[in-house]
Order: structure tokens, then C-alpha cells, then sequence
């Protein structure tokens, strides 16, 4: 045994394989919390491409602070994983694989790997190439620990650990609380107070009474939303599938993180609805549907108790927003407000049952005689918007000199994923980064480019005092971007 009560095997030149032992206070069963089950079907009709879904992340331990030993960190790992169930929580899996709960346990040992680096460069690059590593596979369900990890060394320092999570373990939110809580075990050994509740616990409530209340008042908002929006926003194929079939575009815009923040602040919303409103109208204008549907990705972290809970909290939410009629003489930031509401409707009723989901969708597709389902999603995975910076709102030629700053590129295709517009929003600097996976089936390549612009055009234009019309966002969608090819 080394210290720290681990044990080390060599896994190649520059790697060891470290047993982390640790233990909990308890066991437990319970089926699947509801945004478990929405994960879980997700990654099924992903299969075998799910590590799709995989969380990564890597910690800076040698930016401040006294460097920690390699035994400080393993121990730092090992009360990680106790202090947080959903790190020893696996799946239980009926005999078909259909089916599935949530099987926690109270000890085990997790296998992490250490490399060693020459210096601290080289230590960057290794980090983040353990990270590429351990998140392109996808996890053993019902064998593996839902989390991967590893530690980089430069002689007895660790500079870096890497953390790559199972979806079904933490969302976006919750990968932020892991790293928050590895920095302070590592820096003062204890993270603090305990969270409020747990995956185990989460997951009794919503199968109680309560819990299935509020799921069926959820679901008369997906049902009226349903009936108001069009069964699909993509419904007829356009063009031959590329190989891969399923194209990522992305956008990093320094213009339009201002535009954002600066239209937000001047119309009372959140700069995450200037988004959703944004791809929502080009999608319904793209389509010609006077009506759009799109799913954004819900945190559901408003309650006190869910806060430092690390889980997949995260559910869908429906938000339909009528963009108008022809002879409309509305601007986009004229449909601001009303968007704003649409949203806060979507978000308050994004907690509930995937089954009942499921059988919401089968019955409307029953009576309809198609499917039911938006295929267009939305995902805002700031933890925080950054607000406007202080003093004067940017101007119009301000904009057009931070636009020369914009860069596209696809940087990544896949064979399957079970969307057909999936948008997501990130920070890069003091920029936005806005990248779209999509079918080719539906959206070629030049129209991924043409959306990811258009948004850019859409929002920056509104910022600069000459909000497009409404009718005019058809046009913009042709030409956007082609000044730039």
C-alpha cells in the first residue's frame, strides 16, 4: 500500500493506475430520480454513440495556494467520493435492459490514474489530453463508478486533476460543484457542510404523491403546448445525409456576447431568452411555421435543497412563442416580452416523469396520426450570464469592428444523435461560443453556418438600434453569413 492507504500499479511509461478506497455512510436503492430517467432514455436512443453525453472537466491545482502532495489528492478524491452519493451510485438493470433504479453503495475503490510530467506546460497538455481520453468512451452502466478521473504530477505536486462524469451522476450545475468541492478538499481538506438531500431521497419524493402532482401539472403545459405548435419544427428531409450524418457548427462571437447582454439589459430580460427567442424565430422563419416550439434544457436548481446537489437535475422544457402573422409589422425585440414569459412557463414545468412523458407523446401521436416531438433544443450551459459591462451601451460601429473577431468552424460530426437542431450556448473569453449539432438530413452544412450567423446577424442588429422585422427573418436566414464564406 502507498500512502494515503492506496495502492499503485505502473499502466505504461508516465502513468500509474492508483486504487482510491473509500467509504459512505450508507446503502440504498430507489428507482431513477426524473431527471435520471430523461438522461437515461436519451443515452438509450443514443447508443453506441452516448459518450455523447459524457461531463468533462479539468482542475487547475497549481495556480494558487501551497501545491498539493499526490497522497493529499488521492485523499481528497476518496472523501469526494463520499461526501457525494451520486459518485457511488450505479444502475440496476432488469433483465431485458429496459428497465433500470439506482443501486448506491456505501464503499468501493475507484481506479485513478496518475501521470507524471516534466513541468508544468507539459502538465496542461497531458490534463487535457486524460481529459479527451477518459471522457470518448461511453460508461459500463450497471459495473463502472459514474466517474473517471486523474491526477497529473509534476515530481510530488499535483498540477491538475481531471474529472470525466457519467450524465446519469451530475449535470452541467452538479460538474461544477464536484470541481468546487475537489479544490477545497484538496486546499483545506473539508468542503464544508453536507448537501441538503440526495439523488437516493430526491427520488422517493418524486414517486410519492407530491412529487406526481406536480409532475401532471407539468405535463398539461407539454400537452397545450403541444396542441398550440406544430407536431415537428424539421419535417421534411431536404437533402442527402452526410457521412457522418449528424454536422457540428460553431460560432465564437465577441459581437455578440455585447449585443446579448446590451439587448437583454435595454428590454428587462435575461440575456438567455434573447438566445432561445433569436433561434426560435429563425427556426420557425427556416421552416415556415408562424408558431415555434423548442426544448430548452432546464437546470431546475431553484430550490435551496438542490443547489449543491450533485445529480442530473436538468429536465426539457417546452417553449412555444407565436413569431406572428405576414402582414406583422412587429420587431424581434418587440417579441422580447412576450418570450420572456413563454420561458419562465417552460422552465416552471420541466420537473417530471419521462414515462408519462413518453405516454403524453404516444397519445398525441395516436390521435394525430404523426409523431409529436419538437426535435429542437436549446442549451444554455452558463452557469452565470455576465452582465453588461458598465457605462454606455456598445455602438453600431463597435459591433461591426468586434465582428471582424468572429470565427466559424464545424469542428466535430457524429454518426447519431437523437435530435435534429441541439443549439448550445458556452463562454470563450469575452466571447460567446454558440454551436449547433444538427441532421444534415434537415439542415445541410451551409444552413447549420447560415443559423449560427443568423443569430449573430439577428441580435447584433437589434443592439445596433435597427431590430429586423419579424417577416424579415426569413431573409436574413438566406443571407447570412454569405458575405463571410
Amino acid at each position: 500500500m502507498a500512502e494515503g492507504g492506496v495502492e499503485a500499479g505502473r499502466a505504461g511509461f508516465g502513468e500509474e493506475t492508483v486504487a482510491v478506497e473509500f467509504g459512505g455512510d450508507r446503502t440504498g436503492r430507489a428507482p431513477l430520480t426524473w431527471g435520471q430517467r430523461a438522461i437515461w432514455h436519451a443515452i438509450r436512443r443514443t447508443a453506441p454513440n452516448d459518450h455523447y453525453f459524457n461531463i468533462g472537466r479539468v482542475l487547475p491545482l497549481a495556480d494558487r495556494g501551497r501545491p498539493a502532495t499526490v497522497a493529499e489528492a488521492v485523499r481528497a478524491v476518496a472523501a469526494l467520493m463520499e461526501r457525494h452519493e451520486a459518485l457511488r451510485t450505479r444502475l440496476e438493470l432488469s433483465a431485458d435492459g429496459g428497465e433500470a433504479s439506482q443501486d448506491l453503495a456505501a464503499t468501493g475503490t475507484l481506479p485513478v490514474t496518475l501521470a507524471h510530467a516534466p513541468d508544468e506546460a507539459e502538465a496542461e497538455r497531458t490534463a487535457h489530453a486524460l481529459l479527451d481520453r477518459l471522457s470518448a468512451t461511453r460508461f459500463a452502466y450497471a459495473s463502472e463508478w459514474p466517474v473517471r478521473a486523474a491526477l497529473v504530477a509534476v515530481g510530488d505536486r499535483v498540477t491538475h486533476a481531471v474529472l470525466a462524469l457519467c450524465h446519469l451522476a451530475a449535470d452541467g450545475h452538479g460538474a461544477e460543484v464536484l470541481v468546487r468541492d475537489l479544490r477545497l478538499l484538496v486546499r483545506r481538506g473539508s468542503a464544508g457542510r453536507p448537501p441538503a438531500t440526495t439523488p437516493l431521497d430526491l427520488a422517493r419524493e418524486q414517486h410519492g404523491e407530491t412529487g406526481r402532482r406536480r409532475g401532471a401539472a407539468a405535463l398539461a403545459h407539454w400537452e397545450a403546448g403541444y396542441r398550440a405548435a406544430p407536431a415537428t419544427m424539421f419535417p421534411d428531409p431536404v437533402a442527402a445525409p452526410r457521412a457522418p450524418r449528424f454536422w457540428t457548427g460553431r460560432i465564437v462571437s465577441p459581437a455578440l456576447a455585447r449585443a446579448v447582454a446590451a439587448v437583454a439589459t435595454a428590454h428587462r430580460v435575461s440575456g438567455s431568452t434573447v438566445l432561445l427567442t433569436a433561434a426560435a424565430v429563425l427556426v420557425a422563419a427556416g421552416q415556415g411555421h408562424r408558431t415555434a416550439a423548442v426544448m430548452p434544457i432546464v437546470g431546475n436548481r431553484t430550490s435551496a435543497a438542490h443547489r449543491d446537489l450533485v445529480t442530473t437535475l436538468s429536465q426539457d422544457g417546452l417553449f412555444v412563442l407565436d413569431t406572428g402573422t405576414p402582414q406583422d409589422t412587429s420587431t424581434f425585440t418587440d417579441l422580447l416580452p412576450t418570450a420572456y414569459r413563454a420561458a419562465l412557463r417552460a422552465y416552471r414545468a420541466a420537473v417530471y416523469d419521462p414515462v408519462e412523458w413518453d405516454a403524453l407523446g404516444e397519445r398525441l401521436r395516436t390521435e394525430s396520426g404523426t409523431e409529436v416531438h419538437p426535435y429542437c433544443c436549446f442549451n444554455d450551459m452558463r452557469l452565470v450570464e455576465r452582465p453588461a459591462p458598465p457605462g454606455p451601451a456598445p455602438t453600431a460601429a463597435g459591433l461591426a469592428e468586434l465582428r471582424d473577431r468572429t470565427v466559424f468552424g464545424f469542428p466535430a460530426t457524429q454518426e447519431r444523435v437523437a435530435c435534429r437542431y441541439c443549439l448550445h450556448i458556452t463562454e470563450e473569453g469575452d466571447a460567446l461560443a454558440v454551436s449547433l449539432t444538427a441532421d444534415t438530413v434537415y439542415l445541410p452544412p451551409e444552413m447549420i453556418r447560415a443559423h449560427l450567423y443568423g443569430i449573430e446577424e439577428l441580435v447584433v442588429a437589434s443592439a445596433s438600434g435597427r431590430a429586423p422585422l419579424l417577416t424579415g427573418v426569413g431573409e436574413l436566414l438566406e443571407t447570412a453569413g454569405k458575405a463571410r464564406a
